[in-house]
């Protein structure tokens, strides 16, 4: 299995009562549905809430002992129907995946969620992967939640918070019949600290007991005339629901002087940032003591009126921290108190950034430029609110992102740059997934990409001229099974595209931290694996299919994919490209080889290099390989002037540099050498007698060297 073990942190989730909990913050979350009685939870992994699947996969057998149902489904859309559960019965349930991209997913399942309400608690889990560190595009769920009247929490980073909102999640949910999204940051997710832990708690009804006594209400199916009274029952009785509790419960949180001419409303996810600004300005201290008035909305949909009016009232002007456009927010409390006739000043994006993560020098700027029109006395200078670039960040260029050192994928894109010399550009249809760093340097491979499995779909509307030259599409294994099966391979064989997929195959959903699929081939206890992909898309009508078992065979791919682009068959064509994702390889492999070589065992393992007198140092193999390892370093030979490629200790010995120069007929400079740890006796006698005779023809060559010299 390549996923990732939690085994021992798993422990942790039986503490009781009373006792110490130490650990991140998805920790924190797992736990806390558990003291919250859930009866169900499923989700889709994807950055920054992978783990919170991994966790409650290893936590199986405390699961099983509490009743509670765990299922890692297929897809966002998947992990929002099993909420259906809560509609009708008191259950408690839970699903989690990566937003924005998961919500838009999950999207029809959440409307219709939302639509028809629920009985029992239903939480989602969003990870809200906004920001410098995020890999989507930006955009936020709260417009969703907004779009589907469903309440959106954004807890303050502090794992006691963070507990508190999700087993308040739950009874906000139930308490106004509507499901709640939870908005964990990427550094909410990843946050150590503690928290007073209580009892795991078994759901009063289980999934079991749900099934043994089904019911149904009419009144919440989504069908007419119920969808005109729902959304009626929305704004009637659930909002103001909704916002009773939110303030019973107090929900949002205060902090600083009761009374200022100014103060700051603050989503909850940045209070810490803005904390950290506020103490650089010489206005707060490290544990929260700000000197000025703030609110913090770990409720930020709905907002609460009364809550707003009572804390703007008598100031002269207010500072909205909101990350992203529009400012929903912002816009809110204009509403709110123009409506209550209040006069206090809304400042937000006229001093703050429209778009961007506000980092705490971003707030910090834009924190001084408030404070220099609202309250000068206390603006900071310019070095307490924006210090002084470190001369690391000023200088080090940035790092576009690429594939890692010995990458499975890389050699995919060597293959297809040379198909490409031969049968010049292609149009390529990129996915989500590790193969989209092709598009960036060295290979410069891909147009578009739509979404996570719609590498093929993307594809589609591309149909080959009387040229004949076909489009190509790329698809991870992850993606294939997510959507790509349906969307991609279906929808190609129904309209009969004439197309090119590459399904990356690395065993896993590697670019989600290697959990377990359809198609993996190890074996899982709780799952069903070993299903190829192959055998899936001949049985949705693919004719032409190939399965590759190692894409490090750069010739070997580069026959292939000529072969799919030019033969008379017609239909789509799919290409299976299988290697075990390296990073997760090595991972796996190189504490087993550390503890065997510790244990006086037999290791060995393969490096390469590049003979710097035969290199020519036209440095194709880079271009044709992009992999990290290869570098270049001076030229030995003082007549020539270009330098020779190089490799350096980060090698893991894929052997794709080598392969790439056989392929392309580049130059035989690739050495590969054997290093053995521990080796037995015949092989250091061998290794002795080899170094001799190598030392002896070396000092031989090095005499008629000497003599020719007179």
């Amino acid at each position: 299995m390549a996923e990732r073990s939690f085994k021992k942190e798993v422990e942790k989730l039986r503490l009781g009562a009373g006792e110490n909990f130490e650990g991140e913050g998805i920790l924190a979350v797992t736990k806390a549905l558990l003291q919250a009685g859930v009866a169900y939870v499923g989700g889709y992994q994807g950055s920054p809430i992978s783990h919170l699947m991994d966790v409650f996969a290893d936590a199986d057998p405390l699961l099983k002992e509490l009743g509670v149902h765990f299922e890692s489904s297929a897809n966002e859309a998947a992990a929002g129907a099993m909420l259906a559960a809560s509609v009708n019965y008191p259950l408690r349930g839970a699903v989690a995946w990566k937003s924005v991209v998961g919500t838009n997913v999950a999207s029809d399942a959440l409307s219709n969620l939302a639509s028809g309400g629920v009985t029992g608690g239903a939480l989602i889990i969003i990870g809200e992967d906004y920001g410098e560190g995020s890999s989507i595009m930006q955009e936020r769920t709260h417009a969703f939640a907004m779009k589907s009247q469903m309440w959106l929490l954004d807890p303050r980073p502090n794992l006691s918070t963070i507990v508190d909102m999700v087993e308040k999640g739950f009874e906000l949910s139930e308490a106004s019949n509507t499901p709640v999204m939870l908005e964990m940051r990427v550094r909410s997710c990843h946050m150590t600290g503690s928290f007073v832990a209580k009892d795991n708690r078994r759901p009063a009804m289980t999934m079991g007991d749900a099934a043994e006594s089904p019911t149904r209400d009419l009144d919440r199916i989504v069908l007419p005339p119920a969808i005109f009274l729902h959304e009626i029952e929305k704004v009637e009785r659930r909002w103001p629901a909704a916002q009773a509790f939110i303030r019973d419960n107090r929900l949002n949180e205060w902090f600083g002087p009761e009374r200022d001419e100014i103060g700051i409303i603050v989503q909850g996810g940045l209070f810490n940032t803005l904390n950290r600004a506020l103490e650089l300005a010489g206005l707060s201290d490290t544990w929260g003591g700000t000197k000025l008035p703030v609110y913090c909305l770990n409720a930020v949909y709905p907002l609460i009126a009364d809550e707003v009016t009572q804390f703007c009232a008598g100031k002269k002007a207010v500072l909205v921290l909101e990350e992203g456009q529009p400012e929903f927010i912002e816009h809110e409390l204009n509403t709110i108190l123009r409506r209550a006739d209040i006069q206090t000043r809304v400042v937000g994006k006229d001093v703050m950034p429209r778009a961007g993560e506000y980092s705490g020098q971003v707030i910090g700027e834009g924190l001084a430029r408030f404070l220099e029109t609202w309250a000068p006395d206390r603006a900071p200078t310019r070095a307490q609110s924006m210090p002084a670039e470190p001369e690391l960040a000023a200088n080090v260029p940035a790092r576009p992102a690429g594939f890692c050192t010995g990458c499975p994928e890389r050699p995919i894109f060597s293959a297809m740059k040379l198909v490409q010399r031969e049968l010049g550009q292609l149009h390529v249809s990129a996915d989500i997934g590790c193969h989209l760093f092709s598009i960036l340097p060295p290979f410069h491979i891909g147009n578009t990409t739509m979404g996570y499995g719609l590498g093929t779909a993307g594809a589609s509307a591309f149909k080959p001229n009387g040229s004949g030259k076909r489009a190509v599409a790329m698809m991870g294994d992850g993606g294939f099974w997510h959507n790509g099966l349906t969307s991609g391979i279906g929808n190609a064989v129904f309209n009969q595209d004439d197309t090119v997929t590459i399904v990356v195959d690395n065993g896993y959903s590697a670019a989600t931290g290697g959990q377990d699929i359809l198609s993996s081939r190890a074996d899982n206890d709780i799952r069903t694996t070993k299903h190829p992909i192959e055998k899936a898309v001949r049985g949705m009508g693919v004719r032409w299919a190939r399965t590759l078992t190692r894409t490090y065979d750069v010739a070997r791919m580069r026959d292939a994919l000529r072969e799919a682009l030019t033969t008379p068959e017609k239909g789509p064509k799919v290409i299976v490209a299988q290697s075990e994702c390296m990073l997760n390889k090595q991972r796996r492999i190189k504490p087993q080889l550390a503890k065997a070589a510790s244990e006086g065992k037999r290791v060995v393992r393969e490096r390469f290099g590049v003979d710097a007198d035969t290199c020519t140092g036209d440095h194709a193999c880079i271009r044709l390989s992009g992999c990290p390892s290869l570098s270049i370093r001076p030229n030995p030979d003082p007549l020539r002037q270009h330098p020779v490629t190089h490799i350096d200790n980060s090698c893991v010995g894929c052997g794709n540099c080598g392969e790439v120069a056989h392929a392309a007929v580049l130059c035989p400079s690739f050495w590969k050498a054997t290093v053995v740890t521990n080796p037995g006796w015949w092989e250091r006698t061998a290794a002795k007698l080899r170094g001799w005779i190598i030392a002896k023809m070396q000092r031989r060559h090095e005499r008629a060297l000497a003599a020719r010299a007179f």
